[in-house]
């Protein structure tokens, strides 16, 4: 199991996945789940990946492969027209790489199943951000949904709810999203760090700010203690129920 986010800010986009795979509890590997395609200056593009490993390895590198290959592979998602045919790309990727494992055709539940947030900015383009499905098929980001969860994502989803605002800065962003992931890793084994973040400003058309953040991350640490304090002290502060 995985978790990886994307948010839609008013002023830009934050990502952050974490990096576990689980095959048992004692085979435990740390994978990157996070992609970036980029041609400075002209578009920037970044790909976060849950499910099978295998599925979504290989539907990186074939876009990998594809970025850098002759005329005859193209579009690239270094040439794509628009953000909108990027979101085509790489669904009709991720849907070949399933359809190719599974002998039994392309099914929903199929164990090599995988789903992707696609997100970026080409010039001349608003930035946007899409969900990808298993089908190849995909979702955008808007006012009503202006962001999106991929894997494990039900212990973090209340944080985002209850916080989210499209206007707030990167580092808030990334605070809320810390407090999700520490939600999330808590209450599931399956995921955890270290964490990949970054961040993209809008009209930039280049890589932002982006880091690892480690289990003993003094930061993160914080984030994780405090956020337990808080929780306990606001259940204090509510009344109690009444009986009678």
């Amino acid at each position: 199991m995985t978790y990886c986010v994307a948010l839609k800010l008013a002023h830009g986009l934050v990502f952050a996945s974490d990096t576990r795979t689980n095959a048992g509890v004692d085979n435990v590997s740390v994978f990157r789940k996070m992609h970036t395609f980029s041609v400075p200056g002209e578009r920037l593009i970044t790909i976060l990946t849950a499910g099978n490993l295998a599925t979504t390895q290989l539907t990186i590198s074939e876009l990998e492969d594809r970025s850098r290959a002759a005329d005859d592979r193209n579009p690239s998602l270094l040439e794509t027209v628009s953000m909108f045919q990027t979101a085509q790309v790489v669904g009709d990727m991720l849907k070949a790489v399933i359809a190719r494992n599974d002998d039994t055709g392309q099914k929903a539940d199929s164990k090599f199943n995988a789903t992707l947030i696609v997100g970026g900015q080409i010039k001349g383009q608003p930035p946007r951000l899409f969900m990808i499905y298993p089908e190849g098929n995909f979702i955008e980001a808007s006012e009503d949904t202006p962001y999106f969860q991929i894997g494990e994502t039900k212990y973090g989803r209340p944080i985002l709810v209850r916080a989210f605002d499209a206007e707030m800065s990167f580092e808030a962003a990334v605070k809320l999203l810390l407090v999700s992931f520490d939600s999330t890793i808590k209450a599931n084994l399956s995921v955890g760090p270290p964490i990949d973040v970054q961040y993209y400003a809008n009209d930039s058309l280049k890589r932002g700010y982006e880091t690892r953040i480690k289990a003993d991350d003094p930061y993160f640490l914080k984030i994780s203690t405090g956020w337990g304090e808080a929780l306990r002290e606001a259940f204090q502060h509510l009344p109690d129920f009444n009986s009678d």
